[in-house]
């Protein structure tokens, strides 16, 4: 059926829906990876928004359950050039896949076009609609709430704490907690396959039930939203500071650093995608990494004891960040990837390392 894609700027885009279409909204936002669909979908970090696709076609392979990042997608909508109509009686495809999941699509549409105007003036609310005309769009989009206005970390959160046990046996066994502002399948597996047993806290936990549990490190993990928007965590973090080594990832890194002291601020378009270099500050060393972001750490507000780690080779953001005195770092990249290289996943292993021996550079 036809569908309209509406911009904040007034500006309408037509194009084609599969499936019972309706109406939703969301930031819309492009990411640049040319594979890794699925796990950009069911991303909790994407929460609120609608997920523009730069490469010309998708769903070339199809849906897997292994490239699940969580039960269900988060992403309010989708946004693609072509979608592919794989026809296969053993592999599921995309589109069947978007309507099991009722995510509105809008496809056959000039997303080289979008991500241009997205680029020179910035992200901005959207919606698809195969319900209103034109000027109807217009006028619904006018009357929904920004994404920095949603508590989107109520939305991902788990409802309840959860425990997943290692998958290999090692000499010593490590308890990992993860506060989940919108926690990726992909962070939960690389702690596991690293012999540790992983403790998932709703984001609400206080401080003294995250202490209770004994764990031995905290990841503050990925998630959607405006970062000073979760005064909660920064409360919690504050509280933990010193009494526990962390490591904060996406969201948790600009949670952490708002903890210390610092300042964020939104970004005009994010990094997304599997193709964003980043730079070591202590080896001079690229890496090639993947990144969910729409707001970074301001780099003049950051406090003596934090130390900045990685930038990113782009456009000279932070992307890392470390402490001078506490067992504490925290990066804005996905070490994890999924999808994405696998560059940074070493970061793990130093986290690891951090809780067993005294030099944060171990």
């Amino acid at each position: 059926m036809k569908a309209l894609l509406a911009l904040e700027d007034g500006s309408i885009y037509e194009g084609l829906c599969f499936g019972k279409g309706g109406t939703n909204y969301g930031e819309i936002v492009f990411t640049t990876g040319m594979t890794g669909y699925q796990e950009v979908l069911t991303d909790p970090s994407y929460a609120g928004q609608i997920v523009m696709f730069t490469f010309p076609l998708i769903g070339n392979y199809g849906i897997f359950g292994k490239f699940q990042e969580s039960e269900k997608i988060f992403a309010r909508g989708m946004v693609a050039k072509e979608i592919n109509f794989l026809s296969s009686s053993k592999i599921e495809n995309l589109i069947d896949y978007l309507i099991k999941n009722n995510t509105l699509m809008i496809t056959n549409i000039d997303t080289r076009a979008i991500t241009l105007k997205l680029r020179n003036y910035g992200v901005m609310k959207a919606a698809i609609s195969t319900e209103f005309n034109k000027s109807e769009l217009i006028d619904y989009l006018k009357q929904v709430p920004n994404l920095t206005e949603e508590d989107l970390i109520k939305e991902v959160t788990t409802p309840e704490k959860k425990i997943y046990k290692p998958s290999i046996q090692t000499k010593t066994l490590l308890k990992i907690g993860i506060l989940d502002f919108g926690v990726k399948k992909g962070i939960i597996n690389a702690l596991t396959k690293r012999g540790c047993e992983v403790i998932v806290f709703p984001a609400y936990t206080s401080f003294d039930d995250i202490l209770r549990e004994k764990i031995d490190g905290l990841i503050l993990s990925n998630g959607p939203g405006d970062p000073k928007k979760a005064k909660f965590a920064i409360k919690t973090i504050e509280n933990l500071i010193g009494k526990i080594p962390i490591f904060g990832i996406c969201l948790g890194h600009q949670l952490l650093s708002l903890a210390l002291g610092g300042d964020t601020y939104k970004l005009k378009f994010g990094h997304r995608g599997a193709n964003q270099p980043v730079i070591d500050l202590k080896t001079k060393k690229a890496f090639i990494t993947t990144q969910n972001h729409g707001f970074a750490v301001d780099k003049e507000s950051l406090k003596k004891k934090v130390k900045i780690t990685y930038i990113n080779a782009n456009d000279g953001t932070i992307e890392g960040i470390e402490h001078k005195d506490y067992k504490i770092f925290s990066i804005q990249f996905h070490p994890e990837a999924c999808p994405g290289p696998k560059d940074t996943e070493h970061l793990f292993d130093k986290f690891l390392n951090l809780i067993t021996k005294e030099e944060l550079d171990a």
